[in-house]
């Protein structure tokens, strides 16, 4: 007798609130405006559905740039190890010299167009200021060459005026040795130097990268450096066929050098960025997994409460009416 009382009185006074107003508001006012007369406890747990709802296709998204970075991974990979084999020699004859003092410097920044892959870009960055203090003096001039638009983005925050070429848009396309030659003669044509400087991040494996730095020196300072003895004045040894001089070979034997350290540079870098974009994606889908726990938690804690404090105000409204 009392329960039915108690819905009698409820239908008489919530059914005239309502009703004028359902053919006056749009579908989500109207829910709204039904939320607000019911309590304010569903419309928390509405927010907290909403909440897992974003969490759930956040997480969706995560898996599937893993998957896509890890099909990337295998593609470049086995071209990137390839590719160390192409600069390898020139190592071996001309060496690597990082320590060489000159005068020109130009300090070559590989990076990626994309974000979301760790701070792979940031270590290239930091490794490249650092070289451009040390290379830097009265009597020496230090220039920047940076591919990707990452480290544009870091740089020319405050290096605007020692940049002295930007290339982006790089990985748009499938890269191979003829792209990055041409590439590699459009930087030696626009600038001067005496040592290019490669920074780039070396694939190790999916979970680590080694920030990688390469110098390539002009035919000049070659021939000085032979002249001067070391490793360099080895070269003396070799015997050259055909009607090109010293010079010439010199000349070409550094172009070519440059355009297969650069080749494998980007490869590398390439490689690094998708296995530090798997792991990023991974270590986001599982905080994602572990929000959404907290957040089911919550929901299922705020329902719980919400059905209990119904029931208490019902029993309270039947015992009142008894009464």
């Amino acid at each position: 007798m009392a329960m039915a009382a108690l819905r009698r009185e409820g239908r008489r006074f919530a059914v005239p609130l309502i009703s004028p107003l359902r053919s006056s508001l749009a579908p989500s006012e109207y829910e709204t405006m039904e939320q607000a007369v019911s309590g304010v406890r569903s419309i928390s747990t509405q927010i907290v559905r909403n909440r897992m709802k974003s969490v759930k296709n956040i997480q969706k998204i995560t898996k599937a740039m893993k998957m896509v970075a890890a099909s990337k991974l295998r593609a470049i990979q086995t071209r990137a190890e390839k590719s160390r084999g192409i600069w390898q020699p020139f190592t071996a004859l001309l060496g690597d010299t990082p320590s060489v003092d000159v005068k020109k410097n130009v300090i070559v920044t590989v990076s990626s167009d994309k974000g979301l892959c760790g701070g792979i870009n940031s270590t290239s960055v930091k490794i490249s200021r650092g070289l451009y203090k040390i290379n830097s003096g009265p009597e020496k001039e230090s220039k920047y060459v940076i591919l990707g638009e990452k480290a544009k983005a870091q740089l020319v925050r405050d290096s605007k005026k020692h940049i002295e070429l930007s290339i982006t848009e790089l990985q748009k396309n499938p890269l191979n040795y003829t792209q990055v030659a041409v590439l590699a003669d459009d930087i030696l044509k626009n600038v001067e130097y005496d040592a290019l400087r490669i920074v780039f991040n070396k694939f190790q494996s999916v979970v680590s990268f080694q920030p990688t730095t390469t110098t390539v020196l002009s035919p000049e300072v070659v021939e000085r450096e032979a002249e001067a003895g070391g490793k360099l004045g080895e070269l003396d040894s070799y015997e050259i066929e055909g009607g090109e001089t010293k010079s010439e070979v010199l000349q070409n034997l550094t172009e070519f050098q440059f355009s297969c350290v650069m080749f494998n540079a980007v490869l590398e870098n390439a490689c690094s960025e998708q296995g530090a974009r798997m792991s990023a994606m991974d270590s986001s889908s599982r905080n994602a997994g572990e929000m959404l726990d907290r957040l089911t938690l919550t929901y299922n804690r705020t329902r719980q409460a919400s059905i209990t404090t119904e029931l208490t105000e019902i029993i309270s409204g039947a015992s009142a009416l008894q009464g």
